[in-house]
């Protein structure tokens, strides 16, 4: 199910603003706004994290946000990467699929995650992801609350480089 780029970018900001406000992030459109907040209202992103083929772009963390409410990264997964192994998730994951095919089990249950549909994790629960496609898969992932960034440096071996 392809869709067009428009469509995937439409889709893709309407779940940012939706996250967005529901955090009630969105009450503080400006830098000045006198909360005391010192945050970058624009960004290319905040550092790369990498392991093996598999890239994760950080766009917002709390180095450039302010506050640990939430992380958003590009991640790219490779054909190579194949099945992954099960892995209990401490907070909440939201895969946003660009492109590619994402195999997506959760607590066992199997589904598949096509260009413009959402996969949720909730904290608690165990995930596996697979490269269903002939090309890498490209989504968005969201963490909510922040934090999970570091864990993915700290206990799977990611590598980072800042994005300037």
């Amino acid at each position: 199910m392809a869709g067009t780029p428009r469509k995937h970018f439409v889709g893709m900001l309407a779940l940012g603003c939706a996250i967005l406000v529901a955090i009630g992030f969105g009450a503080s459109a400006s830098a000045d706004n006198g909360s005391g907040i010192d945050y970058e209202p624009a960004s290319n992103g905040t550092r790369l994290l990498e392991k093996g083929d598999i890239d994760i772009r950080m766009l917002l963390d709390a180095s450039n946000l302010g506050g640990a409410e939430i992380e958003i990264g590009e991640i790219t997964i490779p054909v190579s990467y194949g099945q992954g192994g099960d892995h209990l998730h401490g907070k909440m994951e939201i895969f946003y699929v660009l492109s590619g095919r994402l195999g997506h089990t959760v607590n066992g249950e199997a589904y598949v995650l096509e260009p413009g549909m959402v996969g949720v994790v909730r904290e608690g629960d165990t995930v596996a992801h697979a490269v269903l496609s002939d090309e890498p898969v490209k989504a968005v992932v969201i963490w909510l609350p922040g934090g999970e960034a570091d864990r993915v440096v700290k206990e799977f071996g990611y590598s980072e480089t800042p994005i300037e």
